[in-house]
């Protein structure tokens, strides 16, 4: 797995301090995140792929600075966003995917055989030619992480990717999360998809309160909570 490091991250917007001192290693295949709103988790998940640097401190990606190699860490790191309407850029679902891979020297017979291969493996492959904002929630937001894994990164980061989701598409969406091979971080209030990851951290106000297994990290933050 990838090795993720964190080293006296400290961040904030405005006054408003949100990240405090982080150091964390994170190199576990699922790892997942989980705070109240506004205690910087979803910060810390988007400085793995340089969406925010830190104000002082580094995060590295395999000893890659997110600040000053900004573009070589987001090609080993995809993000996925609560919104998949935030992520879909194109007209129709295949042209949505084949977009992800416009930096890629692929010939054009390639990208093709790359794009059908992916819709395929995400339930897809019936709706190419389709709208791509007219398909359902769970649609939209399989097809956000089908355009992020079509580029074959090594780390997948989706921050509360199922929030707009009913349950039968968040234990859809869970499961083709459970299936990848590639390390997966994952912020969510939706506690029991993190029931069987490797590691969960417990933010609370810009910290990391809590570093374990799910139980006892998982327990620790319902506790916090009442």
């Amino acid at each position: 797995m990838p090795e993720i490091v964190f080293t006296d991250v400290h961040h904030r917007f405005g006054d408003r301090k949100v990240l405090r001192g982080i150091d964390l290693t994170l190199t576990e295949q699922r790892i997942g995140v989980v705070g109240a709103n506004g205690s910087g988790k979803s910060t810390l998940a988007r400085m793995i792929n340089g969406l925010h640097a830190p104000e002082r401190g580094t995060v590295t990606v395999d000893g890659l600075d997110t600040r000053r190699k900004a573009g070589r860490v987001r090609r080993k790191v995809g993000f996925v966003f609560t919104d998949p309407d935030h992520q879909i850029v194109m007209p129709t679902v295949a042209e949505d995917i084949a977009f992800s891979l416009r930096r890629h020297r692929l010939g054009k017979d390639e990208r093709a055989a790359r794009v059908t291969e992916t819709l395929e493996r995400f339930g897809l492959g019936g709706h190419a030619d389709h709208p791509a904002h007219l398909l359902s929630g769970g649609q939209k937001q399989l097809l956000a992480l089908a355009a992020v894994l079509v580029t074959e990164p090594e780390v997948i980061v989706a921050d509360e990717p199922t929030t707009l989701l009913d349950l039968r598409n968040t234990r859809r969406f869970a499961e083709t999360l459970a299936g990848l091979p590639q390390q997966v971080i994952v912020v969510s209030h939706q506690l029991e998809m993190l029931a069987d990851f490797d590691r969960v951290l417990v933010v609370i106000d810009g910290r990391i309160a809590a570093d374990d297994l799910p139980g006892p990290a998982l327990d620790f933050y319902r506790r916090s909570a009442r």
